[in-house]
């Protein structure tokens, strides 16, 4: 009879966990493909500046194949007259030089004026790529930017840019490999979602009012 007891204890301790999981799972998946759908779709418009978000640079200072994805996408804005200046963003990771460095001799080797490059050579995250890349921007009297980077990264992106005060349209750079092979489109897309569920703050940022950006404007 004590087992039966035993039994029935354990089994009603564990449907609230197991409705937790499935709560969890549901919401992680859902996220997932809000975060995929949202990375898919090509959202620029004119803006005062690209920002290229960085990528892995490889021994000898060669882009990795998202880096150039994201490069090539955002040469194509620019030659397109989306905006006037590009900020590359990313500092020094594994191999040197830094994400911004390479990503600039890139674009002037695309035809983009190398005075038309500007670097943040600082961050190493996307919270410090929003960060440290706005403060630049304010120097520059841009208030309006597209984010450049892989189709999972734009959503999460996005939000960061928006928490600084800027006003983001978005641009996915669809050829790189982790959007082109589903298992690692699947991986990066799942993981997006993990890590907007886990900062919530961020996952639920919002544009910048319009009495906001004019106060800006004016400092």
């Amino acid at each position: 009879m004590w087992l039966s007891a035993l039994r029935a204890r354990l089994g009603s301790a564990q449907r609230p966990l197991l409705a937790l999981v499935g709560v969890l799972t549901c919401g992680v998946f859902g996220l997932a493909w809000r975060v995929d759908r949202f990375g898919q779709r090509e959202r620029a418009t004119p803006a005062d500046a690209l920002v290229v978000l960085g990528a892995r640079v490889l021994p000898g200072g060669v882009p990795s194949g998202a880096l150039q994805a994201r490069v090539e996408k955002a040469v194509e804005l620019y030659q397109q007259g989306v905006a006037p200046r590009l900020v590359f963003s990313g500092g020094v990771g594994v191999n040197p030089p830094s994400e911004a460095q390479v990503m600039r001799a890139l674009a002037v080797r695309l035809g983009v004026p190398s005075e038309a490059c500007v670097l943040e050579e600082q961050s190493h995250s996307t919270e410090q790529n929003a960060r440290y890349s706005a403060r630049l921007l304010r120097e520059l009297g841009a208030r309006r930017v597209v984010v450049v980077s892989d189709p999972y990264h734009l959503l999460r992106a996005r939000q960061y840019f928006r928490l600084q005060g800027l006003e983001v349209a978005t641009s996915p750079a669809l050829l790189t490999e982790r959007n082109l092979d589903t298992v690692d489109r699947f991986y990066w897309t799942v993981r997006e979602a993990i890590a907007l569920l886990l900062h919530p703050r961020v996952l639920l940022a919002s544009p910048p009012s319009e009495e906001a950006g004019t106060a800006n404007r004016g400092a």
